[in-house]
């Protein structure tokens, strides 16, 4: 818990490199932190109340499955330790009702025991249920780095979820059918039209098919291609509605990829032979199916029959500081594998097109309302920002919250952003910038501003969009210690890690032009 001495030195403004880190704000209940400004550097707590992260490691590939016999879904996860052993990845899990609320599992399917297994270390894959013979089926990456054929596809059953016998007479090697063996992984099991089950694996630069009447006995039917010369990762097929998607993460090194898209068609085998020139078959959303920025990776899918939901991890960034984690992503891939879950609901629009939203339990859990005090302001008036460097400072936020506003320019180019970690005294602060492209196009950047600020940082890329005909913007924000999502208008779905959020000041910020802001509203949990 805080000092009264270290309070002290937060309110004096001390600067950055000096504030407190302790994540509490004091004892002292006569003490108004909540009237201060000046820049204090808190840390995450150990676990996350929404964005669910281990206590001790992180989370990485997440496999959703919802589970019909038991009316909720349950979320396996790769385990990442700081210093895993020969033998990692054992898949861990979590349940949740609705995306936002979850129940820990511990540890669903143990890695090898021994470094000369084929499955010493554990990869991505699903879980199903057969209703023919009353068994889950856990299909898995087994990985070795030692074996002649590095990554294979095995298997598991259960009769209840917890105990689990592996099948060790049965493996799928990519050798076997023409494939890779370096890249053999993320085995994805669905229902197709034809009644049967499919099985589509992760190959190097081809998507291999296998087909079971029984999910026993599976046939070879084929391949398809990736997308161009880029690894598509953690494969996700699924019918909604009348369409066919395919959610894939792109594995591409560049500031621009290593994205969750998707594809999508009329028919399943239309979808596969979207991939044969992915140019020409991008989805009709301007964005070639990115669903999210950088900071949400491996996303794979589960549906509940009502509402389909997307987990993906965010990750983790590595520093001394909280500056130095908050620009801590490399132009060609980032600095550390796994983090904390994410979920969001897919939002399907007349035209088949995807868009993530919030999963519907997210604003009752955000139930406690918050005064959403102006701190400091620049060229604001009567809720408007005019002209380039106005600012609304608003009071500091808790831990978990829930921001609500509405932001309207006055023209198609006017340029607003969304600070977080700003103090009245901060040399630096972060802030996604809604940065017109274009007339009609806008993209969600993410900069590191203020007197000592980087400016835009490559390595995290943005997030492209239509511009609003109206030009309002109907924004929600929910933030969890360092993770935090933006929603825009059912169009945009944001997610980044910004490390001090929590018990700092934010803004919102006009760049030239003039912007209204309005309807502000702070809850916390």
């Amino acid at each position: 818990m805080l000092n009264i001495f270290c309070m002290g030195m937060v309110v004096c403004g001390l600067a950055a490199t000096t504030a407190c880190s302790d994540d509490n704000y004091g004892p002292d209940p006569e003490k108004n932190w909540e009237g201060t400004t000046a820049f204090f550097a808190p840390t995450d707590d150990a676990g996350f109340n929404t964005y669910y992260n281990p206590a001790i490691g992180r989370c990485g590939d997440p496999m959703p499955f919802y589970d019909q016999k038991t009316g909720e879904y349950k979320v396996l996860y790769l385990q990442e330790y700081d210093n895993n052993g020969p033998c990692y990845h054992p898949f861990w899990g979590v349940s949740t009702k609705d995306g936002a609320n979850y129940t820990p599992l511990g540890e669903v399917l143990p890695s090898g025991t021994s470094s000369a297994q084929q499955d010493a270390v554990l990869g991505t894959g699903c879980a199903v249920y057969n209703e023919q013979d009353g068994l889950y089926y856990i299909y898995y990456t087994g990985y070795n780095i030692l074996l002649p054929n590095r990554e294979v596809v095995m298997r598991a059953t259960s009769a209840d979820f917890k105990h689990w016998t592996r099948d060790n007479e049965w493996m799928l090697k990519g050798v076997d059918y023409g494939y890779a063996a370096t890249d053999f992984r993320d085995p994805q099991v669905f229902r197709g039209d034809d009644g049967q089950w499919h099985m589509v694996i992760a190959s190097k630069l081809r998507f291999a098919e296998f087909k079971s009447a029984d999910l026993k006995n599976w046939e070879h039917v084929g391949g398809f291609n990736m997308v161009w010369d880029r690894m598509c990762e953690c494969p996700d097929i699924f019918k909604m509605g009348d369409w066919w998607y395919l959610v894939y993460s792109e594995a591409y090194r560049a500031p621009w990829s290593r994205k969750v898209k998707y594809m999508m068609a009329r028919t399943f085998d239309e979808l596969k032979e979207c991939f044969s020139d992915p140019g020409a078959h991008w989805p009709q959303d301007g964005k070639e199916g990115v669903l999210d920025s950088r900071a949400f990776y491996a996303g794979k899918t589960a549906s509940n029959g009502t509402d389909r939901l997307i987990w993906g991890w965010c990750p983790q960034r590595v520093g001394a500081t909280i500056h130095e984690k908050n620009v801590s992503v490399g132009a060609d891939s980032e600095p550390a594998w796994a983090g904390a879950l994410v979920c969001h609901k897919l939002i399907q629009h007349d035209n088949g097109t995807l868009t993530l939203g919030a999963v519907p339990a997210m604003s009752a859990k955000y139930d406690k309302q918050q005064p959403a005090t102006v701190m400091a302001s620049h060229g604001y008036a009567d809720g408007t920002l005019q002209g380039d460097g106005a600012y609304v400072l608003y009071s500091r936020l808790g831990n978990q919250n829930h921001i609500t506003m509405t932001v309207k320019t006055s023209n198609n180019w006017d340029k607003f952003g969304i600070s977080f970690v700003r103090g009245t005294d901060s040399q630096v602060y972060y802030t996604m910038v809604v940065n017109p492209e274009g007339e009609d196009w806008r993209k969600v950047n993410f900069e590191q501003e203020g007197e000592q600020g980087k400016g835009f940082i490559e390595g995290i890329d943005g997030y492209g969009f239509s511009r609003p005909a109206d030009n309002v913007y109907k924004i929600d924000i929910y933030t969890d210690n360092s993770v935090m999502v933006m929603y825009i208008n059912d169009n945009v779905c944001y997610t980044q890690r910004i490390y001090g959020i929590q018990k700092n000041c934010w803004s919102v910020n006009n760049y030239g032009g003039s912007v209204t802001v309005s309807d502000v509203t702070v809850s916390r949990q």
